[in-house]
């Protein structure tokens, strides 16, 4: 396996590190984290930047070591996230063009790389839990169209999306995994209702979403009917593989800062703290090389991670849950002050064993899949 960066990758980083620098001093102000629909518009404001650029297509017609090197270049210039563009760039988009049809390719992606449309995300079902092959939400054919009617939670941006990846049962009978479908929703049909979520950071970057007979076009089915589950397992590669690789470039800059900060305050005189910290730059930098190696491995096999994304997901979760922990060792009371990013993000941390699949789940994916242990009866 070669961790190396050929010449031309190299010749590629450093011609998007310098139009970072040039381009970054010339945005405009952050807008509050708390408000989504300015998040929204500076988040695509940004994007249009990327598209005019030529380094919007880069989640998902890039080579996988472009898209890690431009994540990478991005996070340690301060580059704006993708933010209210998640689910588009980073899920959606990329599975749209490994299993849409041309015309879907043509007609989806082309608005998410210059920020013209958000996506959410409606997989979750409140009664389904971390068995997200149990959802009910049920599509009925009539025609050229489904009829769906049921109810989605953690949305992630509904309140701010034009489309949806909707998961849906469109065959009742049929055994969970084998009866659903994937479904690109437009998000102002008639009957669909969001109420978003507020989180203990006090965002609302999540609701909860009602479908009462929603009409969606059979055009807008992503792969077969009742396929959906292979597809949905092609996002979600996406999702634990490659999306979360910029914050693990945040959390080393974090460790980084957090050390300077023991050393002024005085923390840095507690030998276990040392220990603590210098075992989570060990950790962050196993999951960069990680990283790497999955990248490698989906270069090698079409550009789909494969299951190594979620041993990376499992670990990582962990990592950054205990970074912010030691964080508020290092802060003490000021670990309090929501006005500080690091308490916000430590807040945020607390998701991240749940989003995305939850440990539980990353445990029982890497027993069958890496390990090859039989299935839990």
């Amino acid at each position: 396996m070669d961790l190396a960066y050929s010449a031309e990758e190299e010749e590629f980083r450093a011609r998007l590190r310098a139009w970072l620098a040039a381009v970054l001093p010339t945005l405009p102000p952050r807008p509050d984290p708390l408000d989504w629909p300015a998040r929204r518009a500076y988040d695509c404001g940004w994007q249009r930047r990327l598209h005019d650029a030529g380094y919007a297509d880069v989640h998902w017609d890039a080579s996988p070591t472009q898209r890690l090197i431009f994540l990478e270049e991005t996070e340690l210039a301060g580059a704006p996230y993708v933010g209210a563009n998640f689910v588009g760039l980073l899920h959606a988009g990329p599975t749209i063009a490994a299993e849409g049809t041309a015309a879907q390719r043509e007609r989806w992606l082309p608005p998410v790389l210059r920020g013209d449309e958000v996506w959410c995300q409606g997989f979750s079902e409140p009664e389904a839990g971390s068995d997200l092959a149990s959802l009910r939400t049920k599509a009925v054919r009539d025609g050229d169209e489904y009829v769906v009617s049921g109810q989605k939670i953690w949305t992630s941006h509904a309140e701010v999306a034009d489309w949806c990846e909707l998961l849906v049962r469109t065959d009742p009978t049929a055994p969970k995994h084998r009866g659903i479908s994937w479904l690109a929703m437009p998000m102002d049909a008639p009957g669909v209702t969001v109420r978003p979520l507020r989180t203990l950071a006090g965002s609302t970057e999540f609701a909860e979403m009602f479908l009462d007979e929603v009409r969606i076009p059979v055009g807008n089915r992503v792969g077969d009917e009742n396929d959906g589950w292979r597809v949905t397992m092609v996002t979600l590669s996406f999702e634990r593989g490659t999306a979360f690789v910029g914050e693990v470039v945040a959390c080393r800059r974090l460790l980084g800062e957090l050390a300077r900060t023991a050393r002024e305050n005085g923390t840095w005189d507690d030998p276990v703290l040392r220990r603590r910290l210098g075992r989570l730059s060990a950790e962050f930098q196993a999951l960069w090389r990680l990283t790497q190696a999955n990248v490698s491995e989906a270069q090698a096999t079409g550009g789909v991670p494969g299951a190594g994304g979620s041993v990376f997901k499992l670990h990582y979760s962990h990592a950054r849950q205990e970074l912010y922990e030691a964080a508020a060792t290092v802060l003490g009371p000021d670990a309090l002050d929501l006005g500080r990013d690091w308490t916000l993000d430590r807040l945020s941390s607390l998701s991240y064993t749940i989003a995305a699949g939850t440990s539980q789940i990353q445990r029982n994916i890497v027993a069958e899949r890496i390990l090859g242990l039989p299935k839990g009866r």
